[in-house]
This record gives C-alpha cells, sequence and structure tokens, in this order.
C-alpha cells in the first residue's frame, strides 16, 4: 500500500514540475511587447530634440518599428511574438530536461 501512494506522489511531483509552454509564451510576450510600448511611449512624452537614439536601433531587427506612437504598437505586436518564441522554447526546454532527469533517475534511456 505504501509503495502505491509512494509511486502516486512520484508522478503526482512529476508533473506539477513541468511548465505550460503556451501560458510561458503568453507570458513571455506581454512582458516584452509591453514593455517596448512602455518605454517608447515614455521616451515621446519625455521628447527632447532626438527622441531614443538607442531605442530607435529596434528597427534594425524589427521592420517598421521607430519612436513613434504606430511604432510603440509595432513593437508590442513584435515583442509578443517574440516573447511569445523565447517563453515557449523556455518552457519546453525545461520540460525536457525534467522529463530526461526523471528517467535517468528511474533507470529509462
Amino acid at each position: 500500500m505504501i509503495d502505491k501512494k509512494d509511486e502516486f506522489e512520484k508522478i503526482v511531483l512529476t508533473e506539477l514540475m513541468k511548465m505550460n509552454a503556451v501560458i510561458s509564451g503568453v507570458i513571455f510576450g506581454l512582458i516584452t511587447g509591453l514593455g517596448i510600448f512602455v518605454v517608447t511611449i515614455f521616451l515621446l512624452i519625455k521628447g527632447g530634440e532626438v527622441v531614443g537614439p538607442h531605442l530607435s536601433l529596434l528597427g534594425q531587427f524589427f521592420i517598421g518599428y521607430q519612436v513613434t506612437f504606430v511604432g510603440s504598437i509595432i513593437g508590442l505586436l513584435y515583442g509578443f511574438g517574440f516573447g511569445f518564441l523565447v517563453g515557449y522554447l523556455f518552457a519546453h526546454l525545461y520540460n525536457w530536461l525534467a522529463n530526461f532527469r526523471e528517467n535517468k533517475r528511474n533507470g529509462h534511456r
């Protein structure tokens, strides 16, 4: 009876350790996209002769991005896509490593 309980607890803990890749992607995407959006809007409100010369370099990677209001929307979309990809791949890699470790611990290859 105790062996079945221990085995059940092991399975539950292993499944709880796993990350949901889609949810992780959405969270990373929202943080990245909103971060670019907020920083761009902040620089627009701050103003000055040259607005955001360093941030405008994102236009080299995100085609169409500029330090403007429309650029902030474009940056939000690109940031969400890039963040989603990074978050999804991170969670997927984490789950793969967790499964690998659990299989190694149980003697499977």
